[in-house]
């Protein structure tokens, strides 16, 4: 044989093994890619068909399943019960004081519902549990804030949005060399309380000693043009906020919120002791509503939150064991209502007062004429400085009283009478 063709020859060799072991690598997500997925699942998720995604619906079975197909297709190794799925029953009590109780299969009010549950096996022992939740409110009912006809409540942002994230993760984790492993777990019955997180912690598929730290999305879809997100959890170990100073390279503007308890499947892992954190990116007009759409996402922004989520896991991966800090549980210190402005308070708000971030028709703000935007700093003859004593003003009124409130609107301060 000739030199050349002996040259020829290697090089073909060469050229095919590339080809082999460029094709045994997983791709690398590109931004147009990672924020194309998201979309997708979001449409998907929130889409007429699945009738609201209600725990126990033929609409959450049929979610669930095609959250099993996407981690199959990204190759996560099954981690329920049945493979990627997780099966659990729950009755509800007739008492509202009581618990429901799980596994109670047999009664009549008992709601079967599913846990989706995928795994990148690493060499390493320790897990990083990334989830959220799928299930939503289905055509509304206990939890709707909307008042008229039956509609269905598709909820893209809550949490159609946290599951579109989970799933690309998921694939765009994939790619990476880490030595620990990563469990991503689709919640249900969330919106019933944490049904899916408590059954999951109390029925683990894997050692919870393992569990290194637990990250949860829900309702990320809605980053605003003050790029705010709220991380809560930050106090439940004292690594949390270095870190997420430390990639927070998109200028992401950071509210940290200190507590690990709260409305979300991260409570059920932080009252095991194992450190959480959460992302959410505020509440809105269309919260438990018919009008939480597709159409009302920042697809952008949920790119840049997941990329932000990739940064802070593969720095997870190298660090040692995390140590666990409790934290003040805050909804101890929450007044109890007996009468309500009608505002949806803007919880992304970090400056002096209590921002207004949707006004509800009919209720004593509308009536009165407070606009969404404006600032309450004084109520009833109390300052507001914050969320917290907003509450505590509003928690002294009964129905039927008269009072006046502040807001800032602009430049201006304006008064006006409001009755409960």
């Amino acid at each position: 044989m000739k030199q050349s063709d002996i040259q020829l020859s290697t090089f073909f060799t060469f050229f095919l093994a590339l080809l082999i072991f460029c094709a045994c690598q997983p791709n690398e997500l590109s931004r147009q890619d990672l924020t194309s997925g998201l979309k997708k699942h979001t449409i998907f998720l929130a889409s007429d068909e699945l009738e609201g995604r209600e725990t126990g619906s033929r609409g959450a079975e049929e979610a669930a399943r095609y959250i099993a197909q996407q981690f199959e297709a990204s190759h996560l190794t099954p981690g329920g019960t049945n493979g990627y799925l997780q099966a659990f029953d729950v009755t509800p009590s007739m008492n509202p004081h009581e618990k429901p109780e799980m596994n109670a299969d047999g009664d009549s009010l008992t709601i079967k519902a599913l846990n989706v549950v995928g795994m990148i096996d690493n060499p390493g022992d320790q897990v990083i549990v990334i989830g959220a939740h799928y299930d939503h409110l289905g055509y509304g009912g206990f939890g709707s804030l909307h008042r008229g006809d039956t509609l269905i409540h598709n909820g893209a942002d809550d949490n159609a949005s946290g599951v579109a994230v989970l799933l690309m993760l998921a694939e765009k984790l994939k790619s990476k060399k880490l030595n620990q492993d990563i469990m991503f777990i689709a919640f249900s019955g969330e919106e019933k309380g944490l049904w899916g997180s408590n059954y999951f912690v109390k029925n683990p598929t894997i050692e919870l000693k393992n569990i290194k730290a637990m990250i949860n999305m829900d309702m990320v879809g809605r980053l605003n043009e003050e790029r705010s997100l709220v991380v809560h959890g930050t106090g439940t170990s004292p690594v949390w906020e270095q870190l997420l100073g430390a990639h927070n390279t998109d200028n992401l503007s950071l509210i940290m919120k200190p507590s690990g308890m709260g409305p979300s499947d991260h409570t059920s892992f932080y009252l095991q002791d194992i450190p959480v954190l959460h992302f959410f990116t505020g509440q809105h007009e269309d919260y438990h509503k018919p009008t939480d759409d597709v159409d009302k996402l920042n697809y952008e922004g949920m790119t840049d939150i997941a990329e932000y989520i990739t940064r802070i896991t593969i720095s997870l991966d190298s660090a040692s064991k995390m140590e666990f800090t409790k934290t003040k549980d805050e909804s101890q210190d929450t007044p109890r209502f007996k009468v309500t402005l009608g505002v949806i308070p803007d919880y992304l708000y970090d400056g002096k007062g209590m921002r207004i971030d949707g006004v509800s028709e009919g209720k004593p703000a509308s009536k009165a004429g407070l606009q969404k935007g404006d600032v309450v700093v004084k109520l009833g003859g109390e300052n507001v400085e914050d969320m917290m004593s907003y509450m505590k003003a509003l928690s002294r009124f009964n129905e039927g009283d008269t009072t006046t409130v502040v807001v800032k609107r602009g430049e201006e301060q304006l008064n006006y009478s409001i009755e409960f």
